[in-house]
Protein backbone atom coordinates (compact mmCIF):
# COMPACT_ATOMS: atom_id res chain seq x y z
CA UNK A 1 0.00 0.00 0.00
CA UNK A 2 1.59 3.49 -1.16
CA UNK A 3 0.74 6.12 1.55
CA UNK A 4 0.78 9.98 -0.19
CA UNK A 5 1.84 12.56 1.84
CA UNK A 6 0.01 15.55 1.30
CA UNK A 7 2.32 18.27 0.21
CA UNK A 8 2.52 22.17 1.74
CA UNK A 9 -0.04 23.83 0.24
CA UNK A 10 -1.91 21.18 -1.52
CA UNK A 11 -5.57 22.42 -1.96
CA UNK A 12 -7.91 22.52 0.18
CA UNK A 13 -5.92 24.26 3.00
CA UNK A 14 -6.09 22.63 6.37
CA UNK A 15 -5.15 22.72 9.76
CA UNK A 16 -1.09 23.34 8.99
CA UNK A 17 -1.71 26.27 6.69
CA UNK A 18 -3.87 27.48 8.68
CA UNK A 19 -1.89 27.18 11.45
CA UNK A 20 1.13 29.00 9.43
CA UNK A 21 -1.49 31.81 8.58
CA UNK A 22 -2.16 32.81 12.01
CA UNK A 23 1.35 32.61 13.05
CA UNK A 24 2.29 34.94 10.10
CA UNK A 25 -0.52 37.81 10.62
CA UNK A 26 0.36 37.49 14.69
CA UNK A 27 4.08 37.87 13.84
CA UNK A 28 2.95 41.14 11.07
CA UNK A 29 1.34 42.22 13.69
CA UNK A 30 4.57 42.55 16.00
CA UNK A 31 6.25 43.96 13.17
CA UNK A 32 3.89 46.40 12.35
CA UNK A 33 3.87 47.52 16.27
CA UNK A 34 7.54 47.64 16.63
CA UNK A 35 7.58 49.72 13.02
CA UNK A 36 5.38 52.64 14.76
CA UNK A 37 7.25 52.73 17.60
CA UNK A 38 4.73 50.81 19.87
CA UNK A 39 2.13 53.09 19.47
CA UNK A 40 -0.49 50.38 18.77
CA UNK A 41 -3.81 50.90 16.68
CA UNK A 42 -4.92 54.70 16.81
CA UNK A 43 -8.39 54.76 18.47
CA UNK A 44 -11.23 55.43 16.05
CA UNK A 45 -14.32 57.07 18.20
CA UNK A 46 -17.89 57.07 16.96
CA UNK A 47 -19.60 57.71 14.25
CA UNK A 48 -16.74 56.99 12.46
CA UNK A 49 -15.82 53.47 14.21
CA UNK A 50 -19.75 52.28 13.79
CA UNK A 51 -19.16 53.56 9.61
CA UNK A 52 -16.32 51.24 9.11
CA UNK A 53 -17.95 48.37 11.17
CA UNK A 54 -20.81 48.57 8.99
CA UNK A 55 -18.42 48.83 5.82
CA UNK A 56 -16.62 45.69 6.98
CA UNK A 57 -19.35 43.60 7.64
CA UNK A 58 -21.23 44.72 4.33
CA UNK A 59 -17.91 43.88 2.64
CA UNK A 60 -17.51 40.61 4.50
CA UNK A 61 -20.74 39.20 3.44
CA UNK A 62 -20.31 40.54 -0.02
CA UNK A 63 -17.29 38.31 -0.66
CA UNK A 64 -18.57 35.47 1.34
CA UNK A 65 -21.98 35.15 -0.95
CA UNK A 66 -20.08 36.98 -4.61
CA UNK A 67 -17.23 34.45 -4.30
CA UNK A 68 -18.05 31.22 -2.15
CA UNK A 69 -16.58 28.81 -4.68
CA UNK A 70 -12.86 30.74 -4.74
CA UNK A 71 -10.99 28.68 -2.96
CA UNK A 72 -8.75 31.30 -1.20
CA UNK A 73 -12.47 32.71 0.11
CA UNK A 74 -13.37 28.82 1.08
CA UNK A 75 -9.93 28.62 3.42
CA UNK A 76 -10.37 32.24 4.61
CA UNK A 77 -14.35 30.61 6.51
CA UNK A 78 -12.89 27.57 6.76
CA UNK A 79 -12.98 25.75 10.74
CA UNK A 80 -8.66 25.16 10.07
CA UNK A 81 -8.43 28.93 9.93
CA UNK A 82 -10.99 29.56 12.73
CA UNK A 83 -9.80 27.08 14.99
CA UNK A 84 -6.09 28.25 14.69
CA UNK A 85 -6.97 32.05 14.70
CA UNK A 86 -8.24 30.62 18.42
CA UNK A 87 -5.42 29.74 19.49
CA UNK A 88 -3.58 32.54 18.68
CA UNK A 89 -6.16 34.90 20.69
CA UNK A 90 -5.33 32.88 23.69
CA UNK A 91 -2.02 32.95 23.59
CA UNK A 92 -2.08 36.83 22.65
CA UNK A 93 -4.55 36.67 26.14
CA UNK A 94 -2.56 34.57 27.77
CA UNK A 95 0.08 37.43 27.03
CA UNK A 96 -1.75 39.86 28.55
CA UNK A 97 -2.73 37.86 31.40
CA UNK A 98 0.94 37.02 32.42
CA UNK A 99 2.49 40.57 31.68
CA UNK A 100 1.55 43.59 33.77
CA UNK A 101 -0.35 45.84 31.44
CA UNK A 102 0.59 49.52 32.07
CA UNK A 103 2.88 52.07 31.40
CA UNK A 104 6.35 50.72 30.47
CA UNK A 105 9.98 52.79 29.99
CA UNK A 106 9.66 54.31 26.53
CA UNK A 107 12.11 52.44 24.33
CA UNK A 108 12.21 49.15 25.84
CA UNK A 109 11.31 46.29 23.97
CA UNK A 110 8.19 45.49 25.66
CA UNK A 111 6.65 49.09 24.68
CA UNK A 112 8.22 48.56 21.46
CA UNK A 113 6.73 45.14 20.67
CA UNK A 114 3.30 46.77 22.73
CA UNK A 115 3.46 43.19 25.17
CA UNK A 116 2.24 45.95 27.91
CA UNK A 117 -0.57 46.83 26.25
CA UNK A 118 -1.80 44.01 24.18
CA UNK A 119 -5.38 44.06 23.72
CA UNK A 120 -4.84 47.82 21.42
CA UNK A 121 -1.74 46.62 19.75
CA UNK A 122 -1.94 45.88 16.10
CA UNK A 123 -1.01 41.70 16.34
CA UNK A 124 -3.96 41.36 18.79
CA UNK A 125 -6.08 43.35 16.43
CA UNK A 126 -4.98 41.74 13.26
CA UNK A 127 -5.54 38.44 14.52
CA UNK A 128 -9.39 39.83 15.54
CA UNK A 129 -9.88 41.23 12.37
CA UNK A 130 -9.24 37.77 10.61
CA UNK A 131 -10.84 36.36 13.02
CA UNK A 132 -14.09 38.18 12.66
CA UNK A 133 -13.91 37.81 8.38
CA UNK A 134 -13.26 33.61 9.39
CA UNK A 135 -16.49 34.27 10.90
CA UNK A 136 -18.67 36.61 8.99
CA UNK A 137 -17.93 34.15 5.58
CA UNK A 138 -18.53 30.97 7.65
CA UNK A 139 -22.22 32.90 8.69
CA UNK A 140 -23.07 34.10 5.00
CA UNK A 141 -23.26 30.78 3.71
CA UNK A 142 -25.51 29.78 5.93
CA UNK A 143 -27.65 33.27 5.64
CA UNK A 144 -28.59 32.17 1.79
CA UNK A 145 -30.19 30.18 1.25
CA UNK A 146 -31.66 30.68 4.59
CA UNK A 147 -33.20 27.45 6.54
CA UNK A 148 -34.35 26.76 9.53
CA UNK A 149 -31.89 23.79 10.14
CA UNK A 150 -29.46 26.76 10.31
CA UNK A 151 -31.01 28.97 12.67
CA UNK A 152 -29.28 27.92 15.75
CA UNK A 153 -25.57 28.04 13.82
CA UNK A 154 -26.84 31.60 12.65
CA UNK A 155 -27.45 32.91 16.21
CA UNK A 156 -24.56 31.57 17.75
CA UNK A 157 -22.15 32.87 15.13
CA UNK A 158 -23.97 36.08 14.75
CA UNK A 159 -24.42 36.64 18.09
CA UNK A 160 -20.51 35.96 18.44
CA UNK A 161 -19.52 38.12 15.71
CA UNK A 162 -21.67 41.21 16.93
CA UNK A 163 -20.32 40.88 20.62
CA UNK A 164 -16.72 40.64 19.62
CA UNK A 165 -17.00 43.29 17.19
CA UNK A 166 -19.34 45.91 18.96
CA UNK A 167 -16.53 45.04 22.07
CA UNK A 168 -13.51 45.76 19.94
CA UNK A 169 -14.43 48.69 17.59
CA UNK A 170 -16.72 50.21 20.44
CA UNK A 171 -14.04 50.04 23.02
CA UNK A 172 -12.29 53.31 22.49
CA UNK A 173 -16.13 55.11 23.38
CA UNK A 174 -16.12 53.83 27.10
CA UNK A 175 -15.81 56.63 29.37
CA UNK A 176 -14.60 55.99 32.49
CA UNK A 177 -14.44 58.65 34.92
CA UNK A 178 -14.03 59.68 38.84
CA UNK A 179 -16.17 62.01 40.83
CA UNK A 180 -14.81 63.82 44.01
CA UNK A 181 -17.81 64.91 45.68
CA UNK A 182 -17.86 67.08 48.79
CA UNK A 183 -20.41 66.27 51.74
CA UNK A 184 -23.03 69.11 50.95
CA UNK A 185 -21.90 70.05 47.57
CA UNK A 186 -22.54 69.62 43.64
CA UNK A 187 -20.55 68.52 41.19
CA UNK A 188 -20.05 67.96 37.43
CA UNK A 189 -16.65 67.39 36.89
CA UNK A 190 -14.38 64.75 36.35
CA UNK A 191 -11.25 63.18 36.49
CA UNK A 192 -9.93 59.73 34.43
CA UNK A 193 -7.35 57.69 36.01
CA UNK A 194 -4.92 58.26 33.67
CA UNK A 195 -5.13 61.93 33.41
CA UNK A 196 -5.75 65.10 36.55
CA UNK A 197 -7.62 66.88 33.82
CA UNK A 198 -10.93 67.55 34.77
CA UNK A 199 -13.75 66.63 32.70
CA UNK A 200 -17.17 68.42 32.61
CA UNK A 201 -20.41 65.86 32.69
CA UNK A 202 -23.68 66.26 31.15
CA UNK A 203 -24.91 66.09 34.74
CA UNK A 204 -23.93 66.93 38.12
CA UNK A 205 -23.99 64.92 41.46
CA UNK A 206 -25.45 66.45 44.84
CA UNK A 207 -24.37 64.45 47.99
CA UNK A 208 -26.68 64.57 50.75
CA UNK A 209 -24.80 62.37 52.87
CA UNK A 210 -21.79 59.84 53.21
CA UNK A 211 -22.28 57.38 55.91
CA UNK A 212 -19.76 54.24 56.38
CA UNK A 213 -20.57 51.04 58.59
CA UNK A 214 -17.66 49.03 60.32
CA UNK A 215 -16.74 46.25 61.54
CA UNK A 216 -15.94 46.09 65.67
CA UNK A 217 -12.67 47.39 66.44
CA UNK A 218 -9.33 45.37 66.93
CA UNK A 219 -7.18 44.85 69.72
CA UNK A 220 -3.32 44.71 69.59
CA UNK A 221 -0.07 45.27 70.51
CA UNK A 222 1.82 48.11 69.69
CA UNK A 223 5.43 48.54 69.68
CA UNK A 224 6.27 52.29 69.56
CA UNK A 225 10.14 52.08 69.56
CA UNK A 226 9.70 50.55 66.48
CA UNK A 227 6.23 51.75 65.23
CA UNK A 228 4.60 49.24 64.23
CA UNK A 229 2.03 46.58 65.64
CA UNK A 230 4.22 43.37 66.54
CA UNK A 231 4.14 40.41 64.21
CA UNK A 232 3.32 37.78 65.82
CA UNK A 233 0.20 39.12 67.06
CA UNK A 234 -1.30 39.15 63.40
CA UNK A 235 -2.91 35.21 64.18
CA UNK A 236 -4.23 36.60 67.53
CA UNK A 237 -6.08 40.08 66.63
CA UNK A 238 -9.27 40.05 68.67
CA UNK A 239 -12.31 41.63 67.64
CA UNK A 240 -13.60 43.99 70.27
CA UNK A 241 -16.62 43.89 72.37
CA UNK A 242 -18.31 42.99 76.00
CA UNK A 243 -16.55 40.50 77.54
CA UNK A 244 -14.19 38.95 75.15
CA UNK A 245 -10.70 37.94 75.87
CA UNK A 246 -7.16 37.56 74.58
CA UNK A 247 -3.61 36.72 75.98
CA UNK A 248 -0.18 36.81 74.22
CA UNK A 249 2.57 35.83 76.08
CA UNK A 250 1.79 35.58 79.47
CA UNK A 251 -0.86 38.72 78.96
CA UNK A 252 -4.18 38.69 79.81
CA UNK A 253 -6.84 41.36 78.26
CA UNK A 254 -10.69 41.14 79.06
CA UNK A 255 -13.10 43.89 77.69
CA UNK A 256 -15.11 45.07 80.79
CA UNK A 257 -16.96 47.39 79.06
CA UNK A 258 -17.68 48.50 75.29
CA UNK A 259 -18.49 51.67 74.02
CA UNK A 260 -19.56 51.86 70.57
CA UNK A 261 -19.77 55.37 70.52
CA UNK A 262 -18.51 57.90 73.00
CA UNK A 263 -16.33 60.91 74.32
CA UNK A 264 -13.82 61.35 77.24
CA UNK A 265 -16.48 63.39 79.87
CA UNK A 266 -15.04 65.52 82.64
CA UNK A 267 -13.92 63.29 85.04
CA UNK A 268 -11.94 61.27 82.37
CA UNK A 269 -14.45 58.73 81.99
CA UNK A 270 -15.89 58.21 78.50
CA UNK A 271 -19.32 59.02 78.23
CA UNK A 272 -21.82 57.72 75.49
CA UNK A 273 -22.03 60.40 72.47
CA UNK A 274 -23.15 60.76 68.85
CA UNK A 275 -22.03 58.39 66.28
CA UNK A 276 -21.33 61.79 64.28
CA UNK A 277 -18.47 62.69 66.69
CA UNK A 278 -17.94 59.25 68.92
CA UNK A 279 -15.32 57.00 69.01
CA UNK A 280 -15.25 53.40 70.31
CA UNK A 281 -14.29 53.04 74.05
CA UNK A 282 -13.43 49.86 75.85
CA UNK A 283 -12.73 49.25 79.23
CA UNK A 284 -10.05 46.60 79.72
CA UNK A 285 -8.10 44.73 82.38
CA UNK A 286 -4.91 43.82 81.96
CA UNK A 287 -3.21 40.89 83.74
CA UNK A 288 1.02 39.94 84.23
CA UNK A 289 2.30 36.99 85.15
CA UNK A 290 2.62 38.25 89.19
CA UNK A 291 1.32 40.91 88.82
CA UNK A 292 -1.45 43.18 90.54
CA UNK A 293 -4.31 43.56 87.53
CA UNK A 294 -4.07 47.13 86.24
CA UNK A 295 -7.56 48.69 84.68
CA UNK A 296 -7.37 51.51 82.09
CA UNK A 297 -9.93 52.72 79.16
CA UNK A 298 -8.33 52.42 75.39
CA UNK A 299 -10.08 53.79 72.57
CA UNK A 300 -9.79 54.20 68.57
CA UNK A 301 -8.57 57.28 66.68
CA UNK A 302 -10.65 59.50 64.72
CA UNK A 303 -9.67 62.36 63.20
CA UNK A 304 -11.24 64.95 66.12
CA UNK A 305 -8.80 63.27 69.02
CA UNK A 306 -6.16 60.84 69.49
CA UNK A 307 -6.16 57.06 70.47
CA UNK A 308 -5.98 56.09 74.03
CA UNK A 309 -3.48 53.41 75.35
CA UNK A 310 -2.72 51.48 77.93
CA UNK A 311 1.14 50.52 78.74
CA UNK A 312 2.20 47.08 79.24
CA UNK A 313 5.87 47.24 79.53
CA UNK A 314 7.25 48.79 76.95
CA UNK A 315 4.61 48.09 74.51
CA UNK A 316 0.77 49.57 74.55
CA UNK A 317 -2.13 47.43 73.83
CA UNK A 318 -4.30 49.78 71.37
CA UNK A 319 -7.67 49.42 69.88
CA UNK A 320 -7.74 50.06 66.13
CA UNK A 321 -10.79 51.33 63.93
CA UNK A 322 -12.96 48.28 62.89
CA UNK A 323 -12.86 47.36 58.91
CA UNK A 324 -15.20 49.08 56.36
CA UNK A 325 -18.41 47.29 55.87
CA UNK A 326 -20.47 49.06 54.29
CA UNK A 327 -20.55 52.74 52.82
CA UNK A 328 -22.90 54.89 50.81
CA UNK A 329 -23.62 57.85 49.42
CA UNK A 330 -27.25 59.55 49.14
CA UNK A 331 -27.16 61.14 46.18
CA UNK A 332 -29.28 63.72 43.97
CA UNK A 333 -28.14 63.65 40.12
CA UNK A 334 -29.13 66.53 37.76
CA UNK A 335 -29.39 66.69 34.10
CA UNK A 336 -28.60 69.62 31.95
CA UNK A 337 -32.25 69.43 30.88
CA UNK A 338 -33.38 69.85 34.69
CA UNK A 339 -34.37 66.21 35.46
CA UNK A 340 -33.70 64.83 38.70
CA UNK A 341 -32.80 61.43 39.84
CA UNK A 342 -32.25 60.71 43.82
CA UNK A 343 -30.57 57.38 44.96
CA UNK A 344 -28.56 55.67 47.30
CA UNK A 345 -25.00 54.59 45.77
CA UNK A 346 -23.41 51.33 46.97
CA UNK A 347 -20.70 49.21 46.77
CA UNK A 348 -21.56 46.87 43.89
CA UNK A 349 -24.96 48.40 43.52
CA UNK A 350 -24.67 50.94 40.61
CA UNK A 351 -27.39 53.33 39.41
CA UNK A 352 -28.26 54.70 35.48
CA UNK A 353 -28.41 57.44 35.15
CA UNK A 354 -28.95 59.32 30.93
CA UNK A 355 -27.12 56.12 29.33
CA UNK A 356 -24.41 56.30 32.51
CA UNK A 357 -23.29 54.30 35.33
CA UNK A 358 -22.58 55.42 38.60
CA UNK A 359 -20.80 53.41 41.25
CA UNK A 360 -19.49 53.87 44.33
CA UNK A 361 -15.83 54.17 44.66
CA UNK A 362 -14.54 55.45 47.53
CA UNK A 363 -14.06 57.86 50.39
CA UNK A 364 -11.01 59.65 52.73
CA UNK A 365 -9.66 56.66 53.68
CA UNK A 366 -7.73 58.96 56.44
CA UNK A 367 -10.25 59.98 57.93
CA UNK A 368 -13.01 56.88 57.66
CA UNK A 369 -16.48 56.94 58.59
CA UNK A 370 -15.74 60.96 58.99
CA UNK A 371 -14.86 61.39 55.63
CA UNK A 372 -16.35 64.62 54.28
CA UNK A 373 -16.45 63.42 50.46
CA UNK A 374 -17.06 60.12 48.26
CA UNK A 375 -15.62 59.02 45.22
CA UNK A 376 -18.15 58.05 42.73
CA UNK A 377 -17.03 56.26 39.53
CA UNK A 378 -18.89 57.48 36.33
CA UNK A 379 -18.79 55.05 33.47
CA UNK A 380 -20.38 55.19 29.99
CA UNK A 381 -20.40 52.94 27.12
CA UNK A 382 -22.55 53.40 24.12
CA UNK A 383 -21.68 50.23 22.69
CA UNK A 384 -23.29 48.12 25.34
CA UNK A 385 -26.57 47.00 24.67
CA UNK A 386 -25.16 45.65 21.21
CA UNK A 387 -22.64 43.47 22.92
CA UNK A 388 -25.36 42.77 25.66
CA UNK A 389 -27.69 41.81 22.25
CA UNK A 390 -24.59 39.73 20.67
CA UNK A 391 -24.64 37.61 24.35
CA UNK A 392 -28.11 37.06 24.20
CA UNK A 393 -28.04 35.54 20.83
CA UNK A 394 -25.31 33.54 21.86
CA UNK A 395 -27.66 31.74 24.68
CA UNK A 396 -30.42 31.53 22.19
CA UNK A 397 -28.60 29.66 20.32
CA UNK A 398 -26.87 27.27 22.56
CA UNK A 399 -31.02 27.24 24.19
CA UNK A 400 -31.50 25.78 20.56
CA UNK A 401 -28.28 23.60 20.42
CA UNK A 402 -29.79 21.62 23.59
CA UNK A 403 -33.32 21.73 22.73
CA UNK A 404 -32.46 19.75 19.25
CA UNK A 405 -30.19 17.38 21.22
CA UNK A 406 -33.05 16.66 22.92
CA UNK A 407 -35.69 16.28 20.37
CA UNK A 408 -33.16 13.81 18.64
CA UNK A 409 -32.91 12.00 21.47
CA UNK A 410 -36.66 11.22 22.16
CA UNK A 411 -36.96 10.30 18.52
CA UNK A 412 -34.33 7.79 18.65
CA UNK A 413 -35.77 5.82 21.94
Amino acid sequence: MVVVRRRWFQTPWEFRESSLGAALIVVAGFILQYATSGQGVPPLHLPLNAVILVLFAVLTLGVGLGFRENRLVQWLGGIPLGLSLIVALALLSLIGGVIPQGEVAPGSLPALLGVNQIFSSWPFALTVLLFLVNLGLSLSWRLVPFSMKNIQFILFHAGFWIALSCGVFGSPDIQRLIMKVDEGGESNMAYSRESDSEQQLPFSVFLHDFSLEEYPPQLFLYDPRKNHALQELAKTTTLVHKGVKASWKGVAVEVLDFLPNALPGKNGIPEPADRTAGVAFAKVRITSTNAVPTYAWISSISPMMKPWAAPIGELLLVMAPGTPKAFRSDVTVRGESGQLVTATLEVNHPINVMGWKLYQMGYDDEAGRWSKYSLIEVIRDPWLPAVYLGFFMIMAGNVLFFWNGIKQKEVAS
